[in-house]
């Protein structure tokens, strides 16, 4: 069975909070809150409508320290944030990072508790935004897609099986749950 992650749209919206709230409540889930243009207020503000009990299941993308303030589950490294903190106890915080190629993979995947490749499908919410491997690339990395290794990238719910038949761990959900109306 795959495991599943979901990250936020990069902006904010009215009830957003109680859907992840909710989200969590059902059980497994893991969150990426990912919101570049926001600042570490906001993101602290949108972390305390988190019920205490669910936000070692987010993981930031940016201001990293917020994970130590609010018991947080990890940190994500991407384009933005390139380098891991000094504070950081990968006993207690997960780190994983973004991967844009095969090869990228094989070179980070050890070094990260997991990370994601992408884009798989073409993207529901960037436009234009196109599958950047063909499957039979991916069939060839099976063994490594089974690893730590999420789809990211045009994952709806509709295609998850397609993910799991690829030999991904796990698929990361933004547009297709998004924009489900979820």
């Amino acid at each position: 069975m795959l495991s599943l992650i979901l990250l936020t749209m990069p902006e904010f919206f009215e009830g957003e909070t109680n859907i992840v709230n909710r989200l969590f409540a059902d059980g497994g889930w893991r969150l990426h809150l990912r919101k570049p243009e926001a600042t570490k207020e906001q993101l602290a503000k949108w972390i305390e409508e988190i019920e205490p009990a669910y936000r070692h299941l987010i993981v930031l993308h940016d201001h990293h320290e917020l994970a130590l303030e609010y018991g947080l589950g990890g940190i994500h490294l991407n384009s933005r944030n390139l380098d891991v903190p000094d504070w950081l106890d990968r006993k207690r915080f997960s780190l994983s990072r973004s991967c844009h190629s095969i090869e990228e993979v094989e070179t980070c995947q050890k070094a990260y508790d997991y990370v994601f490749l992408s884009p798989i499908f073409d993207s529901i919410s960037k436009q234009g935004y196109r599958a950047a491997f063909s499957p039979e690339e991916l069939a060839e990395a099976r063994n490594l897609l089974s690893q730590n290794v999420y789809a990211l990238g045009g994952i709806t719910f509709e295609n998850l099986k397609e993910v799991e038949r690829l030999g991904f761990h796990g698929a990361a959900l933004l547009g297709g749950f998004w924009k489900k109306g979820k």
